[in-house]
């Protein structure tokens, strides 16, 4: 059986012109899969149930709105580190929060919520990442009562590669001193439809992971970020896009949570949580500049 390597090579060659198909192959990155633990598995976090904080923790809060869900946890010094890119902290845990704006549309015990998490103001206000340092006590939690936590598993962790998608600002980067000739070849978009179904042959299910390469479920994330960031409207505004551009790629995929039905976890349409975070501020472990963007179909 090839290995996973082989076959991300062999999606590039098969569907990508040669010049291109090495590019993004030369951008191949490591990544932490993270999946639901078996009997035996080494632990490394979970999804879901209640976070373990310390005793002066204060429950994140999306003023005017409501407090956010506890979605998932990952013990940074029990992931494998050749798999870690972005580098992350050796230790402590990591604590990833997000406002989910589909509690209460069905149950009138909840308040109504009024601002949904597409808007500029969720990039901070909406999801929170936290690093608790190693050694300091903790205690689980449980939730304030405008929420509910959601069911939890154990997760463990395994080695994966990744490689940037279709609209990714790093690839078309990498390209863009390549012939016109070639280039012409981002002009059509089935050819981006070709190259992401076949790339999605290779990324499990449920995508749950640390660090790599996020796999979208629309187009870029980074792109998204950045759009947010810099309050830029690509489709009014068209002389915004190099300036978007530039902006996401200060960005990398720090954790993608997926839909997951072990724990009731239905992102929109079967979509994706993910967060993002500038480099220098990863490494100065400004975890409260993360950002935050999630898709579905």
């Amino acid at each position: 059986m090839p290995t996973h390597e082989a076959r991300l090579r062999a999606v590039a060659r098969r569907t990508l012109p040669p010049p291109i198909a090495e590019r993004w192959i030369s951008m191949i990155r490591p990544a932490v899969r993270l999946r639901s633990a078996g009997r035996g598995d080494r632990v490394v976090g979970r999804l879901g149930g209640c976070p373990a904080v310390p005793h002066d923790f204060e429950w994140p809060v999306w003023p005017g709105e409501g407090s956010l869900s506890f979605v998932a946890s990952v013990d940074c010094a029990k992931l494998p580190r050749e798999s870690i890119d972005p580098a992350l902290p050796a230790d402590g845990t990591l604590l990833f929060f997000y406002f989910d704006d589909t509690l209460g549309y069905f149950d009138p015990a909840f308040p109504p919520r009024t601002v949904g998490v597409w808007a500029p103001e969720s990039l901070t206000a909406g999801a929170r990442v936290v690093h608790v340092p190693a050694g300091v006590p903790v205690t689980e939690r449980e939730p304030p009562a405008d929420i509910e936590p959601y069911d939890w598993i154990p997760l463990a962790a395994a080695h994966r590669l990744t490689g940037p998608d279709w609209s990714h600002p790093g690839f078309r980067a990498a390209c863009r001193d390549l012939p016109a000739g070639v280039l012409s070849f981002f002009d059509d978009r089935a050819n981006g439809d070709a190259f992401m179904g076949a790339l999605a042959a290779t990324v499990p299910s449920p995508a749950h992971q640390i660090g790599g390469y996020a796999f979208p479920v629309q187009d870029a994330v980074e792109l998204g970020v950045a759009a947010a960031h810099l309050r830029a409207d690509l489709v009014r505004d068209e002389q915004a896009w190099p300036a978007v551009q530039e902006e996401a790629r200060r960005w990398v995929a720090l954790a993608q949570i997926d839909s997951d039905d072990e724990t009731g976890m239905m992102w929109g349409d079967v979509g994706r949580l993910h967060w993002l975070i500038r480099p220098a501020e990863l490494a100065a472990g400004r975890f409260d500049a993360a950002s935050f963007t999630w898709q579905c179909t």
